[in-house]
């Protein structure tokens, strides 16, 4: 289906998509957003606390901000998740939602798109860099079906609508 959407309309699903997730996640309780992003931390790192290999993250919050989405949490481990609202993090990785699909669904390295400016990490250089590792470390092939086949056709559309917009520029250069 998206692969015969004409440029324009690909071009206007790219820039309205995070309007309308900026404005629907603005309505959800911080509260909710920490339950799901407890869960999705909780089946997407599985191995990782079963292999006991988070301890460099007690005591130690990291911040992701989805600078697209307007959307800001600080994340820890103590034998469990915690979750909270933007307040004095180690270390802050911020990126677009774009970048952060690429990078969960290993299209992308988080080091490729640093040196792109795409990615931005702000702060403990140490702890970014453990992060980043751990990240890298997660399988897609370990993840339940539903989630692995959901980021993969979430990078895929995203990856076509790239396209398809790109290609609009590309006419409108061609014409002049």
């Amino acid at each position: 289906m998206l692969s015969t959407m004409p440029s324009f309309a690909a071009k206007q699903v790219l820039k309205r998509v995070p309007t309308i997730a900026q404005h629907s996640l603005s309505v959800v309780p911080f509260a909710l957003k920490a339950k799901i992003i407890t869960e999705l931390l909780s089946v997407l790192m599985k191995e990782q606390m079963e292999d006991e290999e988070l301890g460099f993250l007690i005591g130690r919050w990291v911040a992701i901000k989805v600078t697209d989405f307007n959307l800001s949490f600080e994340v820890s481990y103590d034998n469990k998740w915690l979750v909270r609202e933007p307040f004095e993090a180690d270390v802050t990785f911020s990126a677009d939602s774009i970048a952060l699909i690429q990078v969960a669904a290993g299209v992308e390295d988080p080091d490729t798109l640093f040196f792109q400016r795409q990615l931005c990490i702000e702060g403990d250089t140490e702890l970014g860099l453990e992060v980043k590792n751990l990240l890298l470390a997660i399988e897609l092939d370990q993840l339940p079906t539903f989630m692995r086949k959901s980021v993969e056709q979430l990078a895929r559309g995203v990856a076509t609508l790239q396209r398809k917009s790109s290609e609009m520029l590309h006419q409108k250069n061609a014409s002049l």
